[in-house]
């Protein structure tokens, strides 16, 4: 008998300011995968500059994922398994599951000495391949589906992923429990971030923020002192909070350059880390005399690991992190282009935090 093969709605990335919502055949079950009918996928920064910048060639082919493009977006979201492949015993079909997107292969030097989330060869799906969020369902191996309760909001376990990169940033920083931290910029990686540190048992953390509407959320997630930069001097600020002593920890979440990143080294204590979290697109000039003279630290967080991912699943069931004030928009699948990416990357990118698309 012949086999009937099905198409599904995909944003699929061709090239900078080129992604097609497309009809695209279903992907098929692979061994010890499942498939998942996606119920919610968030739209992420990093998904905005791979809109305008293309940087995976359509013919380059990562050695995890060995598919060439073009890709479907989407790396942060949940959904139901609709189909088991055989010997898979950890889910099952009706479950709820979010994905945890990115794959190492485990024999590089990184994966050897223990940084798998840096692994040489790193991938994501919804990036590399394998498919992504932005569709109607995506085949993942089961153990990057990690299971939900019964009746747990689909919507809150698409917003597991990106709590995960903020869970790793916290996790990297070793913020001493009765430390202060400051996180530059308030979107969705840095209102994670203080989301995360109350998790952890942070709770003196100061936001540096423009957006009213974010300032807003910032505190109302759980920041003690929200400080406008284009009024307030934030390294004064942070020292006048502190006693003159600094933040133990920086988060710098925003991205811009020097005006957010050299705040956020010179608001530090001596001996204080910052940490990178979000992406720079072009060189950021910075006084290096911190480091030799105060012994500072600058260092990146990049993406998690599983354990990180497990960690934050189990904070969201049990209530230690509560997100639901991230989720600004929902929207269709039909409607990612204009009504999400390009509204994010116009009027939307101060008014929205984390919108969320559904293919139903």
């Amino acid at each position: 008998m012949r086999k009937v093969v099905t198409s599904m709605l995909a944003l699929r990335l061709y090239r900078e300011h080129d992604a097609r919502l497309e009809e695209v055949p279903e992907p098929e079950l692979r061994p010890g995968a499942v498939k998942v009918k996606v119920a919610w996928a968030g739209i992420c920064g990093s998904d905005l500059s791979l809109f305008e910048t293309a940087p995976v060639p359509l013919d380059y082919s990562n050695p995890i994922m060995q598919e060439t493009g073009p890709h479907t977006l989407g790396h942060e979201f949940s959904g139901y398994v609709t189909e088991v492949a055989e010997g898979v015993t950890t889910v099952q079909v009706g479950d709820l599951v979010a994905v945890r997107p990115n794959f190492a292969d485990g024999t590089c030097p990184s994966c050897q000495a223990g940084h798998p989330n840096m692994c040489d060869n790193f991938a994501f799906i919804g990036i590399n391949g394998w498919g992504g969020g932005f569709s109607e369902s995506v085949v993942v191996p089961a153990d990057h589906a990690y299971v939900l309760p019964p009746g747990f909001n689909a919507q809150i376990a698409a917003l597991i992923e990106p709590l995960t990169v903020a869970w790793h940033a916290v996790k990297l920083a070793e913020i001493p429990k009765d430390g202060t931290a400051l996180v530059v910029g308030a979107g969705p990686i840095g209102l994670s971030t203080v989301l995360a540190l109350r998790a952890q048992g942070i709770s003196k953390i100061i936001v540096s923020e423009p957006s009213e509407a974010r300032k807003k959320l910032a505190a109302e997630v759980g920041a003690d002192l929200v400080i406008d930069p284009r009024e307030t001097d934030v390294v004064a600020a942070v020292r006048d909070a502190t006693g003159g002593r600094g933040a133990d920890v920086s988060f710098e979440a925003s991205g811009i350059g020097k005006a957010t990143l050299q705040p956020a080294i010179d608001a530090l204590c001596t001996a204080g880390r910052a940490v990178i979290l979000a992406s720079f697109h072009g060189d950021v000039p910075t006084d290096v005399m911190p480091f030799l003279t105060k012994e500072k630290v600058l260092t990146g967080s990049f993406a998690y690991t599983a354990q990180d991912f497990s960690d934050v699943r189990d904070a969201v069931v049990d209530g230690r992190i509560t997100p639901d004030a991230l989720i600004s928009s929902r929207i269709q699948l039909s409607d990612v282009l204009d009504s999400g990416i390009k509204h994010l990357l116009g009027e939307g990118r101060t008014t929205e935090v984390k919108i969320l698309v559904s293919p139903s």
